[in-house]
C-alpha cells in the first residue's frame, strides 16, 4: 500500500510530535483494514467556528461537533468498476475541531493525544464505510476503533 495523507492544521497548534501521531496511526489503521494499493486522505483541523459553519452547510445542524467525514467511495453500486487500475483510491476528507480535541480529553480524563487518535480513527473508519446509525453498528464500529487504538498503543 502506497498511502498519501495531506494534513492540514488551520489552527497552528498541532506540535509536529502530534501531527507524526496522526500520520502514523492513519498508516496503521490502513494497514489493520488490509488497504492496498494508492490511497489518498485528507485530515483537516479547525476551530470550533469553521466546524460549525461546515456541519451547517454540509450536514443541516448549525452546533459545533468533532468530526467530519467526508467519504468519496460512498457504497455506489458498481464502485469497484470506478476506481480505474492505476488510479489513486482517493478515500475523502476528514474535519476535526482542535477544540473539541481538549475539551473531550478533559472530560474522558485522557490524553489529547488519546482523543487526538480517537477522532482521528472514528474519521478514518467513517470514510472506510463504517457508521454508528444502529446500536449493532455503533458496537461494531466503535469495537473497531478500540481495536485499533490499542494495536497502535492509545489507551484509554
Amino acid at each position: 500500500m502506497n498511502l498519501t495523507i495531506d494534513l492540514h492544521d488551520e489552527t497552528g497548534t498541532l506540535n509536529s510530535e502530534q501531527e507524526n501521531i496522526v500520520t502514523k496511526l492513519i498508516t496503521s489503521a490502513a494497514e489493520y483494514e488490509r488497504l492496498d494499493g494508492e490511497v489518498e486522505l485528507s485530515i483537516t483541523f479547525v476551530d470550533e467556528k469553521r466546524i460549525q459553519e461546515i456541519n451547517a452547510e454540509y450536514r443541516g445542524k448549525d452546533i459545533p461537533t468533532d468530526v467530519i467525514s467526508f467519504a468519496l467511495n460512498d457504497e455506489v453500486e458498481d464502485e469497484a468498476d470506478m476506481i480505474m487500475a492505476g488510479m489513486p483510491n482517493a478515500l475523502g476528507d476528514i474535519i476535526i475541531s482542535v477544540a473539541h480535541i481538549s475539551r473531550q480529553a478533559e472530560e474522558y480524563g485522557h490524553s489529547f493525544e488519546r482523543e487526538l487518535g480517537f477522532l482521528v480513527v472514528h474519521g478514518f473508519l467513517h470514510l472506510l464505510g463504517y457508521d454508528h446509525m444502529t446500536e449493532q453498528d455503533e458496537k461494531a464500529m466503535f469495537s473497531r476503533q478500540e481495536e485499533i487504538l490499542s494495536a497502535y498503543g492509545l489507551t484509554r
